[in-house]
C-alpha cells in the first residue's frame, strides 16, 4: 500500500491523526496533515481506509 496526501485540499479537521496515528500528524501551525508513513505494514490498512472515509477533504489517496 502506497499512501499520499493532498496538503492543498486538506482542512485540517484531524480525523486522519485520531484515525491512524501511526501514518498521520498535523503541522501545529496550521493543522495540515502531515504523512508519516507512506507506505505502512498492511496490519495498518483498516485504519488508513478508515481515514481515508473519513477525511472530509477528501485529501488523501491510498494505492495497492
Amino acid at each position: 500500500m502506497e499512501i499520499t496526501v493532498d496538503e492543498d485540499a486538506c482542512c485540517g479537521a484531524g480525523q486522519c491523526v485520531m484515525t491512524a496515528p501511526e501514518v498521520f500528524d498535523q503541522r501545529d501551525e496550521d493543522g495540515v496533515v502531515v504523512l508519516l508513513d507512506p507506505a505502512p505494514p498492511p496490519v495498518l490498512l483498516p485504519l488508513v481506509e478508515n481515514a481515508v472515509a473519513m477525511c472530509p477533504a477528501a485529501a488523501i489517496s491510498v494505492f495497492p
